[in-house]
């Protein structure tokens, strides 16, 4: 157990520093430390101060002892402030008053005490209700002992015979006036900077708290960051790898079975291999020199969210003759004027597809085909890409297989729509098939048109590039 945990309850130490209820910690076994040597060297300064005090013979014959009682009730309390202000403040405030009116008092040191018991309530009470009325209790208090005083000794000629009694304002009444005016400044002093001390250990727990509090968030969105950069790049990953490696495994299939009886054919399906497998070096050398090029980024050389490959919208007609090639029949059809898409959108979309376009390979069955259609609308573009096999059907109540659509590539194709902020529909198509629609608005003024871009009918579109 630490020194600060047996000076403060946990509880004092956990509340917020804007809270009404905040506490402020007494401090550690040294700060106990210095606030008894600081007691000590007032009771030392009050002890020579009295004594040379009465040694003028201004003060009368005290007896020694009755001194020392006052001294070590007049200073050495302070040693304890911290742990009970408001005690202490009144043990020294009764003592000051209760010696004084019998004689005994050295008029510096014993006022220097009152005021640091003062102002400790202040600074240190945890209860400001009750630091607030004893504080106004003991000046009221010492207020009215002033002008007991005063009153006193108005009509005594013997105390202070040098002030004059006589007229309206006589030297004595200056005199008095004079104790009121100081009185005031003194006991303002106390309890104005015993409060001014608390409010500014407040404000700095309080600010030690928002610093904690920040350094908290940094390290949680540091770790977010982490953890949203390992998504996007087992994102890109398996996008790339999935795509490719699923390609070559259907070429290398169709190579082995025509080996013997069609060398030529293999051939072909081997050299599509070799293309698809330096497609894919490349695709992942480009993504893993933009990644690298992060830290870069983040100083201000280079432009924020660089896409971590050149693919976008208008490599779908690559993407579809590379499918025909494979076996897998697949249809273009771009709808609309064409426009242009940002980077990171034209991404996503050709990663959705090349997604969509690798899990009807993978599951639609032999014999099927599978169409794009890239409709740029007023506000946005879509992608739609179905097929005609057999869809997906998974048992009732059984989890989808992990590499299937509904595994990391559906979750994959969400990831990227909610990234730009567009809408994925993936469903079963009434008559057969899968469907795939990704829909992803675009930002500024659309192309000048005439008239609205009507869907076309499946014969009619406006613009059609098609890879069969």
């Amino acid at each position: 157990m630490t020194a600060l945990a047996r000076t403060e309850p946990v509880t004092d130490l956990l509340a917020d520093p804007l809270a009404d209820g905040w506490r402020r910690p007494r401090g550690s076994r040294s700060a106990y430390r210095v606030d008894a040597w600081v007691a000590l060297a007032l009771a030392g300064g009050t002890a020579l101060s009295i004594s040379l005090s009465l040694g003028t013979g201004l003060m009368g014959d005290a007896p020694w002892w009755q001194v020392a009682i006052w001294v070590a009730l007049i200073a050495l309390p302070l040693a304890v402030r911290r742990r009970w202000p408001e005690a202490v403040a009144l043990l020294v405030s009764l003592v000051f008053a209760v010696f004084g009116s019998m004689g005994v008092s050295d008029g510096l040191f014993s006022s220097i005490c009152l005021y640091v018991a003062i102002y400790s309530v202040g600074a240190w009470s945890h209860h400001r209700t009750i630091a607030r009325w004893t504080r106004l209790g003991i000046i009221a208090g010492m207020f009215i002992w002033l002008f007991w005083s005063l009153l006193e000794t108005a009509n005594q000629a013997t105390v202070i015979p040098e002030l004059s009694r006589d007229g309206f304002f006589s030297p004595y009444a200056a005199y008095g006036l004079l104790q009121v005016l100081m009185n005031l400044v003194y006991f303002w002093a106390a309890y104005y900077f015993g409060g001014a001390a608390w409010l500014a250990a407040r404000r700095s727990a309080a600010l030690e708290a928002r610093t904690r509090e920040l350094a908290t968030e940094r390290e949680r969105t540091a770790a977010q960051a982490v953890s949203l950069e390992r998504v996007r790049i087992a994102r890109e990953l398996h996008d790339v790898v999935a795509h490719h490696v699923s390609l070559m495994g259907v070429q290398a299939g169709a190579a082995r079975r025509i080996l013997d009886r069609d060398p030529a054919a293999a051939a072909r399906a081997i050299a599509v291999i070799e293309e698809s497998a330096r497609t894919a070096v490349d695709e992942l050398h480009t993504m893993l020199g933009a990644l690298r090029a992060d830290d870069a980024d983040c100083d201000g050389d280079q432009p924020a969210h660089q896409s971590t490959s050149t693919r976008g919208v208008d490599q779908l007609a690559e993407l579809a003759q590379e499918n025909t090639d494979a076996g897998l029949v697949v249809r273009l059809q771009v709808i609309g004027e064409p426009r242009p898409v940002p980077g990171t959108i034209g991404l996503s979309l050709y990663r959705i597809a090349q997604e969509a376009l690798t899990n009807t390979r993978k599951h639609a069955g032999s014999g099927a085909t599978a169409e794009l259609r890239l409709r740029y609308e007023p506000d946005a573009v879509e992608l739609e890409v179905t097929d005609t096999g057999r869809g997906i059907r998974p048992p009732v109540g059984s989890p989808t297989a992990q590499g299937a659509p509904g595994g990391l590539g559906q979750q994959g194709m969400r990831e990227r729509v909610a990234a730009v902020g567009g809408s994925l529909e993936l469903a079963n198509r009434p008559r057969g098939g899968y469907l795939v629609r990704a829909r992803v608005p675009l930002a500024g003024p659309p192309p000048a048109a005439d008239t609205p871009i009507p869907w076309p009918s499946a014969g009619e579109p406006q613009t059609v590039r098609a890879a069969e």
